[in-house]
């Protein structure tokens, strides 16, 4: 194997992958880049055995052949080298790399112990354009599940029905819908229900095509993510980027008996986002430790909301901000780190909570958005 590349390529190529790989006692070649090199063609490939991943990079191949080498090793050691182009050269199982004045050797391991990635049937295939799809997943992976113990709750539902796409987590104390409209083109195809795991989706998110120029960050794709669907396999196909992962089992909740009902709720808040947003953190100072519990009151006809919180070790806090308030006098405890997390991935200023009363989830949604929404489950006092 024989092939040169600028270090800007394989650079980029080894951020996509170099994540997949890690320490594995049981199968060490694990923490290794599988390096191929065709005709045409110089792929880079990685797998922790739930998630592949092969990417493509620009270079002249002089030899054909495959090697891997410690995808970590490999990464670190291309950093350090000048912007320039660099030779690969795989003499006797070792993998010389040069460039201008850097020279070295690395061990590897033999390519035909590297375990095989699954080919995906390219059958059903969603089309959607890139940045809405990370827009939008990234406004509902937050309220995953941390732990196992459910393991449907560990990954995100996505459902496509004609040409929209429903993205949904939960942990069971709150709850992220956002939906994607999307072209179609699988007509056939009425709707498709899987549950994808949380690490699959954070890879997905890394994805980036952006080059620096001058230390600012040039955008320089415009694309859509492919994504194809089997019996228990997905496929992210994105530019030169594929990526493989299972699907995890099981029956997804049915949440949508936990959204409350718009015409039930009676209190209505609007308010600044940014308010809130600094209220909320300067009285979770406040907050009980473990439960993180803040109070939020509405009195009605004073248009104000007020933020407050007791500790009997440390003190109280609160702080009332302009709202515009509708319906009964109600108030609500919440766990102040839900809260934040749904006001940070809500991207405009004014913001409207519903809420029944204070034993039922509250609904937090932007004003002018009908397609996102949070749910929090209150804490009971």
């Amino acid at each position: 194997m024989k092939f040169s590349c600028t270090k800007e390529n394989i650079k980029q190529g080894l951020t996509t992958i170099t994540h997949i790989a890690g320490k594995n006692i049981n199968l060490p070649i694990l923490s290794n880049v599988l390096i191929k090199a065709t005709e045409n063609n110089i792929s880079l490939i990685s797998t922790d055995l739930e998630i592949g991943v092969k990417t493509n990079i620009r270079g002249k191949v002089e030899k054909k052949g495959e090697f891997t080498v410690q995808a970590k090793l490999l990464a670190d050691y291309i950093s350090f080298l000048p912007n320039d182009k660099i030779d690969f050269d795989l003499i006797d199982n070792e993998l010389k790399i040069t460039c201008k004045n850097y020279k070295t050797k690395m061990k590897g391991e033999n390519p035909e112990d590297y375990p095989v990635i699954p080919i995906i049937e390219k059958k059903y295939c969603f089309t959607i354009n890139f940045d809405t799809f990370k827009k939008g997943l990234s406004e509902v992976i937050f309220a995953v599940a941390n732990n196992e113990t459910r393991v449907e709750l560990s990954g995100v539902f996505f459902e496509f029905n004609n040409n929209e796409l429903l993205l949904a987590a939960t942990d069971s104390y709150r709850l992220a819908e956002r939906k994607i409209k999307y072209e179609n083109k699988n007509k056939t195809i009425e709707s498709k229900k899987i549950i994808i795991p949380t690490k699959t989706l954070q890879e997905v998110l890394r994805f980036n095509f952006n080059d620096k120029v001058d230390n600012l960050t040039i955008k320089t794709k415009e694309a859509d993510i492919n994504i194809y669907i089997s019996d228990n396999q997905v496929l992210f196909s994105y530019d030169d980027i594929e990526m493989v992962s299972r699907i995890i089992e099981g029956q997804y909740p049915d949440y949508k008996q936990i959204i409350p009902n718009s015409d039930h709720k009676k209190t209505t808040v609007n308010f600044d986002r940014y308010d809130l947003i600094r209220a909320v953190k300067a009285s979770a100072l406040f907050s009980k430790e473990n439960i993180n519990d803040i109070n939020l009151d509405f009195p009605s006809g004073q248009k104000k909301v007020v933020v407050s919180s007791v500790n009997n070790k440390s003190g109280e806090s609160i702080i009332e901000i302009d709202a515009q308030v509708d319906g009964e006098d109600n108030g609500i405890v919440l766990n102040y780190k839900y809260l934040l997390d749904g006001l940070a991935v809500l991207d405009v200023e004014n913001i409207t909570l519903e809420i029944i009363n204070s034993t039922t989830p509250c609904l937090l949604k932007a004003q002018g958005r009908d397609d996102y929404l949070y749910i929090i489950m209150p804490i009971k006092q």
